[in-house]
This record gives structure tokens, sequence and C-alpha cells, in this order.
């Protein structure tokens, strides 16, 4: 079977002692890729930055998106019905020696991808509502519930402005596992939603996606994103294990029921958090890695195989 083939890989954004976390979108002829930015992984404050692009090579930052004392974790950008970008990211509230306290969902507009609205909260606290994916006016997201040794739960939601969000299901995984985590939903043309759950889960759900089946994969995954490509199936990537046993960014082939590793990109360390757009038939792909000392923003462009 044909493997998937990087063909170009850049450093995009280093500015920040820490830079990680990436999404990335088209937005009009552009690009957009919003990062974190802080002194390190687990530190706080915590700043969102926006970064665009024209052409793919040439990036500048647009946008500095903050709260006074927080730190702003996972931006995730979707592109709403009416044309505005919508930035989803999670507001976690820290005290000075490192311990957390609570944490709410941030939402953020903007009209030009440039300007952007201040946070406002979304949902109760202790939620962290993750990426967004829209279908015919309705935007879909999983809400992680609860932190470190506490069970985490996983909440389908659904929002028609952002704003106001309806809750749906509960992920209620086999052997009554309830460890849901960073979750991307996508939905298929046929209206199926497909659900890549951390750590190591895909889901399927029809309409109205109350009613969902789950597939155990052999993998461990770390900030979970996925496409459906035209003519080759479904793409994932995350943080998984390279060759040598220690964490890498992987490119993997996915079916409802599998996970298949076909590309290690270069990376290590703390890394992962892709962002994936298929256009003008290549992957492009951000993510952030650590592998050359300083935790920085990468963007591959990847020639995937046929089918």
């Amino acid at each position: 079977m044909a493997s998937p083939e990087i063909l170009s890989l850049v450093k995009i954004w280093d500015h920040a002692p820490h830079n990680a976390f990436t999404d990335l979108t088209r937005f009009g002829q552009g690009w957009l890729c919003p990062c974190r930015e802080a002194a390190g992984h687990e530190h706080c404050p915590a700043t969102i930055r926006v970064l665009q692009s024209d052409d793919g090579n040439t990036w500048r930052s647009v946008a500095d998106i903050g709260e006074e004392g927080i730190d702003l974790r996972d931006p995730k950008l979707s592109i709403m019905p009416d044309g505005r970008v919508m930035l989803l990211t999670s507001a976690n509230f820290i005290t000075d020696d490192g311990q957390y306290l609570t944490r709410s969902p941030r939402v953020c507009f903007s009209d030009d991808g440039v300007s952007y609205t201040a946070p406002a909260r979304c949902l109760a606290e202790d939620h962290w509502l993750w990426r967004a994916t829209w279908h015919e006016g309705v935007a879909y997201s999983v809400s992680k519930l609860g932190i470190g040794s506490n069970p985490r739960r996983g909440f389908l939601y659904s929002t028609a402005d952002g704003l106001d969000w309806t809750y749906i299901t509960e992920f209620i995984l086999p052997n009554d596992t309830w460890t849901a985590s960073e979750t991307t939903v996508r939905i298929m043309p046929d209206g199926e939603m497909i659900a890549l759950i951390r750590p190591d889960w895909i889901g399927s759900s029809h309409p109205p996606y109350r009613d969902w089946s789950f597939a155990q994969i052999e993998a461990s995954l770390g900030g979970p994103n996925f496409i459906s490509v035209p003519e080759r199936g479904l793409w994932a990537s995350a943080r998984g294990k390279g060759e040598d046993g220690k964490a890498a960014t992987i490119l993997a082939r996915m079916t409802r029921t599998s996970y298949e590793p076909a590309l290690i990109l270069p990376s290590g360390g703390d890394c992962s958090y892709p962002g994936l757009v298929w256009h003008d038939d290549e992957l492009w792909m951000t993510y952030y890695s650590s592998h050359e000392e300083k935790t920085s923003i990468y963007l591959a462009r990847i020639q995937l195989p046929a089918t």
C-alpha cells in the first residue's frame, strides 16, 4: 500500500517561549492558524495567537486574544454559515502555585479573521468544548468534563450561534469506561457523524445522534483530529508513538473501526494537536513539536495516496 509523502515542511511560528495547540482553516483566499503562547505547557497566563497567511509560505500575527491571569488553551476554528470565523477555546483558572481551580469554554467571533470579539463564556464551569463542526446550519462539539484524577466524561452539544449550546447525549463508552476526552466529530455526506476520541475510541451515529456505537482502537491519542478526503477516505492525526517508542505526531489511515499509522512527522517530546485541511489535492497540516528544542509551530504539505 502506498504511503503519504511530505512535500514540504516549514516552521511558521516560534516567537513565544512555548508555542503549541494548533488548528488550521481556509478563510477567503488565505489561511488562519491559531495557537497558544505561554512560558510552558502548564504555565499561566497563556494567550491565543492567530496567524494569517495569503499563500501558506509567509505568516504574520493578526490577533492576540487573552484574559488577565487566565490560561487560554486549545484554540479551534470553524467557519459559520454566515461567513464569520468562530474560535473556541477554554479558559483555565489556575492558582499562583499551579493548582487547577476550574475552567469554562470561551468563544470569539471575527468578520475578517483579524479582529475578534472578546472571549464570551458558554456552558457551565468544568466544561471544555473542543473542536466544532458545522452541518446544515448547526455546529456540533464534544465537551469534556472532569480533569486530573476525576473521571472524564464527554457530552455532545449543538449550537446555531456559538453562544447557546443544546445537550444531545453523553458518550457512554463500553465497559462503563467514562473516559471520553478530546474529541473531533465530522459529518459524512449521508449525515452519519463519526467521532475520534481520546484516548482510544472511534464512535459513529446517525441523526439525531443520540445513539452511538464505539470501537476501541490500538492507539493512545493526544489531540486527535481527522478529515474525510475525496476518493482517499478518512485520514487522522494525533500524538502517538514513533518507531523509538517515544512521543511523535502521527498521520494515520482511519475507518469507523480502525486507526492505522501511515506516516511519522518530524516531531518529538511535547507535540501534536494538528490542524488538517484538504486543499489543491494536498493535505495541509499544522502541528506543534519540541524536537528542535524550542516548542514551535510547523506546517506540512502532504501528498496522500489514492484509494
